[in-house]
């Protein structure tokens, strides 16, 4: 029999498809000492009972208690890190006057690597608690703090891709926060990654460098190029906003006479390992080239509702192929929880919908065939995220990381409203989905690794 590092036993809740989820009801995972699952097992396969023997009272065996289930750890693919501090403040003006007002002052303030260790300390440890396992970070123009960001999710066991943000544009970029000129913010990112490669050599987990520039408006031609280049010539990952709102559309639009998707895919910022956020303007044909090129969409539906001017047509552009996950957006979205963005992705769907305007008739106020099921959303923030990264991440699956979260539906300071013993696990996974809060998260486990409890 082969020897497993570990060995949890209970019921989890993973997707089968976008459409689909599986329920493996009080299976075996047989976690190895790479922290990948390693087996699967049900109770009725002939090896069950000898694994039970086995590790049954041992300190490898970790069994769930009643109520308990296994959900995959989230996957938030696009967080800025530094905007924590202000995360849940000045959400009603403006994306340009936020930006200018609140947010490149806040992030000035990281050239401080104190200041920079307290939120970053902070930010990762809230998402650990919020379940998410995975996330896609913006650091700041700092090369030094946007290290410690990747060596702070290191240390804290969560997998981390961080980008240090290139923004060089004196004329869209304000005079205290931009990189010091072309060349510094290239020779930075090349530092910052190299430096973030090495730290991943002695990371479990992994730790990945991301070329990141903020997004068009605030950087100069000749930046965008030098990234594309350095993406190529150390295959990283590539993240950036795209086509987000109507001013920032319109701006790339005005500059380049065409959309953000061809004008990154001229710069070579367009690839298999690219993460684009928002896109809620895509064009058929902008959608198209993200297909060809492999680059997925980071679907924000809190911070859309605020800063988008639109609802993402995430069904239409699911149905044409684009790979598409889930992110938090803080502080753009104020909810650090991809809980609360599983719902509203789901709200907000709907709507689309049904449409809002009641001065027009039922069948000329939606957009048909927009909606999005709680199956659905669930697969963006999990297995949707790990497809968008390329990683053998977000489901409960062999040869996947054993990323999880143990969910406590009988808490009693939060109590999920079951109130049979055979309830079927369906129902008990919509409510899970629907109710959980951070405090139902008892447990989270990073590539084998516990690195949060409650």
């Amino acid at each position: 029999m082969t020897n497993y590092k570990q060995i949890f036993q209970g019921t989890a809740f993973t997707s089968k498809s976008h459409t689909e989820i599986q329920i493996l009801k009080d299976y075996l995972f047989c976690i190895n000492e790479d922290g990948m699952i390693e087996q699967i097992v049900s109770p009725e396969d002939s090896n069950y009972q000898p694994l039970m023997d086995t590790y049954q009272g041992t300190h490898r065996f970790h069994p769930l208690a009643e109520g308990q289930y296994f959900l995959p750890g989230f996957v938030d693919l696009h967080v800025h890190a530094p905007q924590w501090a202000q995360s849940g403040t000045a959400l009603d003006i403006p994306l340009y006057d936020w930006l200018n007002t609140y947010t490149f002052p806040l992030e000035s303030k990281f050239s401080d690597l104190d200041f920079a260790q307290k939120v970053y300390d902070d930010v990762v440890s809230t998402l650990l608690a919020n379940g998410t396992t995975t996330a896609l970070y913006f650091a700041t123009v700092h090369k030094e703090a946007s290290i410690l960001l990747a060596e702070i999710c290191a240390a804290k066991g969560q997998r981390g891709l961080v980008g240090k943000v290139v923004m060089d544009d004196p004329e869209q970029t304000p005079d205290n926060y931009r990189d010091a000129d072309t060349h510094t913010a290239l020779v930075e990112t090349e530092e910052f990654i190299i430096a973030v490669k090495d730290l991943a050599k002695s990371t479990k987990q992994g730790v990945y460098p991301v070329v990141t520039p903020r997004f068009i408006p605030s950087c100069t031609d000749q930046a965008l190029e030098g990234l594309g280049q350095l993406a190529e010539k150390y295959d990283t990952y590539v993240q950036s906003h795209c086509s987000e709102s109507d001013w920032a559309h319109s701006y790339v639009q005005d500059r380049y006479q065409k959309n953000d998707a061809f004008a990154l895919h001229d710069f070579g910022l367009l690839r298999d390992k690219s993460v684009m956020a928002h896109c809620n303007f895509l064009s058929d044909e902008d959608a198209d080239l993200f297909v060809e090129t492999g680059t997925a969409i980071a679907h924000c539906p809190i911070s859309n509702a605020y800063f988008a001017n639109s609802v993402l047509p995430l069904a239409h552009f699911h149905a044409k192929g684009v790979e598409i996950g889930l992110g938090s957006d803080i502080s753009g979205g104020f909810s650090p929880s991809l809980f609360d963005n599983i719902r509203q992705t789901v709200m907000s769907s709907r709507m689309l919908e049904d449409g809002v305007d009641t001065s027009l008739s039922a069948e000329d106020r939606g957009v048909p065939k927009s909606r999005v099921t709680l199956h659905e959303a669930f697969y963006l923030a999990t297995a949707g995220g790990g497809e968008s990264l390329s990683l053998f991440i977000g489901r409960i699956q062999e040869n996947y990381a054993w990323d999880v979260q143990v969910i406590d539906t009988r808490l009693p300071s939060a109590k999920m409203p079951i109130f049979h013993g055979d309830e079927d696990l369906h129902d008990i996974f919509q409510k899970i989905i629907y109710l959980a809060r951070p405090e139902h998260i008892r447990e989270v486990w990073v590539q084998g690794e516990k690195v949060h409890s409650r």
